[in-house]
């Protein structure tokens, strides 16, 4: 009797609306145990390379380094400052401007390195980045990083210049594309070197605040789900106080 009511003319929108409402809340509620999940995976990620030792890319081999993003890595050689490129759309203390991808070249080995911000007034071109030279021999520390194509919300992807020129500032340091333009191979990761909170001079290295929680997931979850149940359970008792 109930399942007649609430498929009859006068109720058949308001039940649709709730079994559509009971289905979205579900699907947002798989959503958040989805994101869960991906959060888990990435802090598992970040400790068990954190655990291992550095990675000396000048002796040791690199195979599945892409699978390595987190570990700590050295690499000395020399830069290539003719083939860097700059990552538009980067801060320093709320200031504006770009941040250095470098190669790094030893022995054969070539792997970008973020060597860090740049303010944006003056330097709109790559003659403009060389006063940042750091000419001879270097060691760089840091951590190994993937590249980015283009943000998960939003923002541009980059796309080379169909005459074949160059790029030289991009809207995201998408390694895989930067590659294709570098008159060597390089690797399909790079280096973001160790920073200096008292370095305020560019290019200022950066290392982003990682919170290794599981953050706010499982409440969402819970949350969206006890509205399902609240539609779905609810609504037969409304509907009998209304025809009461």
């Amino acid at each position: 009797m109930l399942l007649l009511r609430m498929f009859s003319r006068k109720w058949l929108f308001p039940t649709l609306f709730v079994f559509l409402g009971t289905a979205l809340c579900i699907r947002l509620g798989i959503w958040q145990l989805d994101r869960l999940e991906q959060r888990r995976a990435f802090n598992k990620q970040v400790e068990t390379m954190r655990a291992m030792p550095s990675l000396d890319l000048n002796s040791e081999t690199f195979d599945g380094i892409e699978k390595m993003e987190w570990r700590a890595v050295t690499l000395t050689g020399e830069y290539d400052f003719e083939n860097q490129v700059a990552i538009r759309n980067q801060y320093y203390r709320d200031q504006y401007g770009y941040h250095l991808l470098t190669p790094l070249l030893s022995q054969g080995t070539a792997v970008l390195v973020d060597r860090g911000w740049i303010p944006a007034d003056g330097n709109s071109a790559p003659a403009d980045w060389r006063k940042y030279d750091e000419p001879g021999l270097v060691t760089v520390t840091g951590q190994i990083r993937l590249g980015q194509s283009k943000p998960a919300f939003g923002g541009v992807a980059d796309a080379l210049p169909a005459d074949g020129s160059p790029l030289w500032v991009w809207n995201n340091g998408d390694v895989e594309k930067i590659a294709l333009q570098m008159p060597y191979p390089i690797l399909k990761v790079y280096i973001q070197p160790d920073a200096n909170l008292e370095d305020a001079t560019p290019p200022i290295p950066f290392q982003p605040t990682i919170e290794l929680t599981e953050g706010p997931h499982m409440g969402y979850a819970l949350q969206w789900f006890t509205f399902a149940t609240i539609l779905f359970v609810g609504y037969p008792f409304f509907l009998r106080k209304q025809e009461a």
